[in-house]
């Protein structure tokens, strides 16, 4: 977050005004951190039968058994009621289940209480989702997320960085971009503000907006190194030689203890041994809860016995050990970004009242609601056509 800050600095609701809640699931047992579990949990599933089935589900006031309900758009999801449920799995798609966790969803309309279909209408491989997290004032926390993945984490809006599929009409408050090609005396991109955003914005999710054009790109590129490392899109990153994390005594098969050694850098899994592991990395915090902890206690807890939640791997998998390495380099190089960020004294700042007299805000209402968009065909319930 920028070190100087003003009064008059315009919300990031205002800049990009169109806004979801994020998706409730209502049931824990369509998401897992690996996809075979939800095919095994579909599986038995479909093979029960009526209470049994009913049970299983895990029924909610808005899906039971008898629900009715359209197609997610772009998914194969069945929309004949969940009583009658049959054949294979939908294919299962990765979503970003908390922060920097990276899980597999059945995308089911069926089974998701409130799936929000316009996030899933625009998600594609050219969206960016911003997500606001709910960090306090004194949190050293990224008040901002971004992910390229459908964000199903609570309890912060998601604001896409596009309204309609294949990066079209950024989600931007309109005249925002020439306004701010007129004062940097340069064109930037969509990208470039939410990267700019990334980069400056403050806790109470205001961003501070400068006319300087040498500031101006030293916040863009730190925003995008931001946005690539939360994307985790093109090349993995990496620490510098030296100071990877390594395995450096094999992970137990199951692992029940996660604890930090700050004198030697290293993560304890039970007996297991990952070093280095900088301070910062453990210290990591989103919403004031520590992401590697929550991260290992989604993969280790025991479920409810009996539950589909239940089904899940018996051991600790190789897959995992990866994921955690790269993990711990993502947050170690985000800490390393904490100290450019509060770098950026804003000078020459693009007010509030200034996005008023240049008519950028307030934003119309229009481009607070979702764009009409219906690029292919999406199956009502029952197999009905859905019109939209």
């Amino acid at each position: 977050m920028p070190s100087v800050t003003h009064d008059d600095a315009p919300l990031l609701a205002d800049l990009m005004p169109w806004s979801v809640a994020p998706p409730r699931l209502g049931r824990g047992w369509p998401t897992a951190p690996d996809a075979a579990s939800l095919k095994a949990r579909w599986d038995a599933f479909v093979k029960a039968e009526g209470p049994d089935r009913e049970a299983l589900l895990q029924p909610t006031r808005s899906r039971t058994l008898h629900t009715a309900v359209g197609q997610l758009p772009g998914q194969s999801g069945g929309t004949e009621k969940l009583a009658r449920a049959s054949g294979p799995c939908p294919e299962p798609v990765r979503v970003l289940h908390a922060p920097f966790d990276e899980q597999w969803l059945i995308p089911d309309h069926r089974l998701i209480d409130a799936a929000r279909p316009e996030l899933w209408r625009v998600a594609d491989d050219r969206q960016i989702f911003a997500v606001e997290t709910a960090t306090a004032a004194d949190s050293t926390g990224p008040p901002l997320l971004a992910t390229s993945l459908l964000p199903v984490l609570r309890p912060g809006r998601v604001r896409p960085l596009y309204r309609r599929p294949c990066g079209a009409e950024p989600n931007l408050a309109p005249g925002l971009l020439e306004t701010l090609a007129a004062r940097l005396g340069r064109s930037p991109a969509p990208v470039d503000v939410l990267a700019w955003a990334m980069a400056a914005v403050g806790p109470d999710l205001t961003v501070p907006l400068t006319e300087d054009p040498d500031l101006w790109a030293r916040g863009v590129e730190l925003g995008h190194r931001i946005l690539w490392l939360m994307r985790r899109n093109g090349n993995r990153p990496k620490l510098p030689g030296g100071r990877r994390p390594y395995v450096r005594a094999p992970l137990p098969s199951r692992p029940l203890t996660l604890h930090y050694d700050r004198a030697e850098e290293a993560l304890l899994l039970d007996e297991g041994r990952i070093s280095p592991v900088p301070p910062q990395a453990w210290d990591f915090e989103v919403s004031g809860v520590r992401v590697l902890d929550q991260w290992f206690t989604t993969r280790t807890t025991e479920p409810e016995p009996g539950t589909l939640a239940a089904i899940r791997p018996t051991t600790w998998s190789q897959t995992w050990t990866s994921e955690l390495l790269e993990l711990i380099t993502i947050l170690a190089l985000l800490a390393e970004l904490r100290p450019h960020q509060k770098e950026l004294t804003i000078t020459a700042p693009i007010t509030t009242t200034d996005l008023h007299k240049a008519g950028v805000l307030p934003a119309p209402q229009p481009s607070r609601k979702p764009a009409s968009v219906l690029d292919t065909n999406e199956e009502g319930p029952e197999g009905q056509l859905a019109l939209i």
